[in-house]
């Protein structure tokens, strides 16, 4: 079904200056194929686990679609359709690139990519802080 990543080798003579950026991961509600869940496997996913970029030019929703692979070979989602073009474009020239689990969000997964070779920096986590907790909440509910 999916090639794996080390047949998707970039061809090193292809690169420019590295850029890096962050993107989201849509489509994690959509079934794959094979059955298993995107969502569990995003669950599993850790910031810095490497993740694979594979170009679908046959996807008959969007020839430029990218799909988003975990490191268990399992598709996430795929890159939004705002960036698809730019990033199917820079696989299909053989852009080296290197690309990690970001972050999970409520509606997204995050992955950190870094095109023209070398790791992404990964940015800080986000800080979350702690809700007080409101005296409201707390009443006898009688159980």
């Amino acid at each position: 079904m999916f090639r794996r990543c080390a047949d998707l080798s970039p061809n090193p003579e292809v690169g420019a200056a590295p850029r890096e950026l962050s993107l989201a991961i849509v489509g994690l509600d959509h079934p794959n194929a094979d059955g298993s869940n995107r969502r569990f496997e995003v669950a599993l996913c850790e910031p810095g686990h490497p993740v694979c970029l594979v170009p679908e030019p046959k996807n008959p929703v969007d020839p430029h679609a990218v799909a988003v692979l975990s490191m268990n070979q399992i598709q996430l989602g795929y890159i939004p359709f705002e960036r698809s073009g730019w990033i199917s474009t820079l696989l299909s020239a053989g852009e080296r690139y290197e690309a990690f689990f970001q972050d999970h969000g409520r509606c997204a997964a995050i992955i950190r990519v870094r095109f023209g070779g070398g790791p992404p920096t990964m940015p800080a986590p986000r800080y979350t802080p702690p809700q007080p907790i409101d005296p409201a909440d707390l009443v006898d509910w009688g159980a």
